[in-house]
């Protein structure tokens, strides 16, 4: 059977992948993506992330207040994102704190994110984690607050190697992004070759976060400013770059990061069938 292909954060409502995206959507099962959780940034997001789940089951949403937008919600905010978690099954993201954003205001970013943490504990709902130059905080919030009981995705993990033990005990994932196949990611390379199999999903992070030009399967164009966009069916090259890191083999890594992915989203989406030619249950 060929390897089946789990996209653990990526933001596809981007309008930056809008003139791809029906063409993105039409090619994900050939390209072997089952699921691919898409992450909200803020209310003027999230209805095009609800849209999106409505017309693909592929697509698992994900609604939360990133840090970089804290300061666009209005007062109605709370009562928007409860209403949308009530309709239909979702994770909670993209939320966290971000020292890195020029003019941050860090206790402003840390009162929404606890308030979406323990929405999501309350509703043992899976929440995708954003940080940036904040360890030391998301650490001491996350051993105070009340959380999931399913577990919680730190995407795109940045942090130290000591604080993968503790956050793995308090129930964390870490997502590994095409990105920190880049020369210049090594120490982020090593620190995921310390993360336990059993913890470890891929990510896109599309239409950010670009591999490095060998990895790419999808080339689109560049935004302003030069970079290049992510597409996400570069997946399965993201998925050969991480079977390297690890050491292993194409098919024992997919299968891992398929239980991996289920032991955290499997309460918000349903898996796949089996193949047609697996054996039936007697």
């Amino acid at each position: 059977m060929p390897p089946r292909f789990y996209d653990a954060h990526n933001h596809l409502q981007d309008d930056r992948l809008a003139p791809w995206r029906e063409e993105i959507l039409a090619g994900l099962a050939a390209s072997g993506i089952v699921r691919l959780v898409v992450n909200g940034s803020c209310e003027g997001d999230w209805p095009a992330v609800r849209e999106l789940a409505r017309r693909s089951p592929a697509v698992i949403p994900s609604f939360g207040y990133h840090p970089w937008h804290v300061r666009e919600r209005t007062p109605d905010w709370q009562r928007t994102l409860t209403t949308l978690l009530d309709e239909s099954p979702a994770a909670v993201g993209e939320i966290g704190l971000d020292r890195w954003i020029e003019g941050h205001d860090l206790e402003d970013q840390a009162g929404v994110f606890e308030w979406q943490l323990r929405l999501a504990a309350e509703r043992n709902l899976p929440v995708s984690i954003h940080c940036l130059q904040a360890w030391g905080r998301l650490l001491e919030m996350l051993q105070s607050v009340p959380l999931p009981r399913c577990g919680f995705l730190l995407h795109s993990y940045g942090g130290p190697a000591e604080m993968v033990g503790p956050l793995a005990r308090l129930g964390a994932r870490f997502s590994l992004p095409g990105y920190f196949a880049h020369e210049r990611k090594e120490r982020h390379r090593e620190t995921f070759r310390q993360i336990p199999f059993d913890r470890l999903l891929i990510e896109t992070d599309a239409p950010d976060q670009t591999p490095p030009a060998e990895w790419i399967l999808h080339p689109l164009g560049t935004e302003a400013g030069g970079r290049a966009l992510n597409h996400p069916g570069n997946l399965p090259a993201i998925y050969r770059f991480a079977a390297e890191l690890w050491g292993t083999d194409l098919a024992t890594l997919a299968e891992q990061v398929e239980r991996n992915f289920w032991s955290l989203f499997g309460g918000v989406a349903s898996p796949p069938a089996p193949p047609h030619d697996a054996p039936e249950c007697s």
